[in-house]
């Protein structure tokens, strides 16, 4: 047995992340990540949720995934509070990993009816701009409290009132084996561009990749589209929102309306749910990210557009702001600002040779600052840290 693989023994952990389920989003994939990032150096790696997409994922790669409806806002809830509190006696969970308010509350109840020297050790990741109230407060009650953004730290500070030594910045990142530009092939641009239904041609394509929900900005993003074309009636281009419309059925069709509002049908579309995002990122030629009601707590669309060298139009509040950079990866424009964002997709639109060199700007930038790696390897160095401090000597889930 080599030196690494002892050292890995002694020190392995067993954690278990809870979250609503498993479909698809930025906490979703971040959770999927770190499971494979924690089994790969030889730790334990348990998932609560209510299942989803990406469940066969977590499990090739070896996490162990338990299927409780731990998301539901209703007494259902109570009774895995009980399970909840066997499962970490019997599994000798060294962190209990929180990722979401109902999930945090059951995992936080039964936490508390174990024995101060039989509780794992409690970690939260402040994902949101949850509204501020007891029941979003639970987020903070972890012995140290994850902010995905700077953003979120000052978010934390001010609204909740956690002191920073109980704070620890860790920006969420991008997958590099996943998204990287040489590893999407032809093939799969041309599949992905045949899917949305997009014409064989030229036109350069503009992609808003995100959940179909208002704070996404969908709606912004038509009617600047509709601005545009008023500007310049003969500029060609195509563009697509990416994201499952099946989950918001009315909001899909108010876009829809909009499309024809605004005289768009021929140019703009409602793509669906996209299993390859990468191959989706690759499809686009400029990449943008309206969030509009609400600012984007971390940003993964801009940073994933970035790190396939595709430069990205972002709204310029929350944690847009420290990833991407103005006139240099791309344009940073007023949330909600329809005229704004027209101004710039011309201004993309217009220069191919800029929007080239913000893509290469971009994956130097993400690469070097916001990655899975270095993400994982932050949590999983914070989760050695809190079990030292708690459980000196011990040897854990071995």
């Amino acid at each position: 047995m080599t030196k690494e693989k002892k050292q890995t023994d002694k020190n392995r952990l067993t954690v278990l992340q809870m979250l609503p389920d498993l479909e698809s989003g930025g906490v979703e994939r971040g959770t999927l990540e770190l499971s494979r990032y924690l089994t790969e150096r030889g730790h334990r790696s348990l998932v609560i949720s209510g299942g989803g997409r990406l469940v066969r994922e977590l499990e090739e790669s070896g996490g162990r995934h338990i299927a409780w409806p731990v998301g539901a806002k209703s007494p259902r809830g109570i009774p895995y509070i009980f399970r909840l509190c066997a499962l970490l006696k019997r599994e000798k969970v060294d962190i209990l990993h929180l990722r979401s308010r109902v999930p945090a509350w059951i995992g936080l109840l039964a936490l508390k009816s174990l024995p101060k020297k039989r509780r794992p050790t409690l970690i939260t990741t402040f994902h949101g701009f949850y509204s501020v109230h007891a029941f979003s407060a639970v987020m903070a009650k972890g012995e140290k409290v994850i902010a995905i953004s700077q953003v979120i730290w000052d978010h934390l500070k001010k609204e909740y009132k956690v002191p920073d030594h109980r704070i620890r910045l860790i920006h969420r990142g991008f997958d590099e084996r996943i998204f990287d530009p040489a590893k999407v092939s032809k093939t799969r641009v041309e599949g992905i561009k045949k899917g949305w239904g997009l014409p064989d041609s030229n036109d350069p394509v503009i992609v808003l990749p995100g959940r179909l929900t208002l704070w996404k900005g969908q709606d912004i993003f038509i009617k600047s589209l509709g601005r545009l074309k008023k500007m310049n009636t003969d500029a060609p281009w195509q563009a697509v929102c990416v994201g499952d419309n099946v989950e918001n059925a009315k909001y899909a069709q108010v876009l829809e309306r909009l499309i024809a509002e605004h005289d768009l049908s021929d140019r703009v579309r409602l793509g669906g749910h996209c299993s390859d995002m990468p191959g989706a990122l690759m499809a686009a030629d400029i990449v943008v990210s309206a969030s509009s009601t609400e600012p984007e707590a971390f940003g993964r669309i801009a940073v994933e557009a970035q790190a396939m060298a595709r430069p990205i139009i972002a709204s310029a509040h929350g944690g847009s702001l420290e990833i991407v950079k103005h006139k240099e990866t791309g344009w940073l424009v007023p949330p909600m600002d329809i005229e704004a964002l027209a101004l710039a997709l011309a201004e993309a639109l217009s220069d191919p040779i800029r929007r080239e060199t913000y893509g290469k700007n971009g994956r130097k930038w993400v690469k070097a600052n916001f990655t899975t790696d270095k993400m994982c390897e932050a949590t999983l160095n914070l989760y050695h840290e809190m079990v030292s401090m708690n459980r000196p000597g011990m040897k854990r889930g071995s």
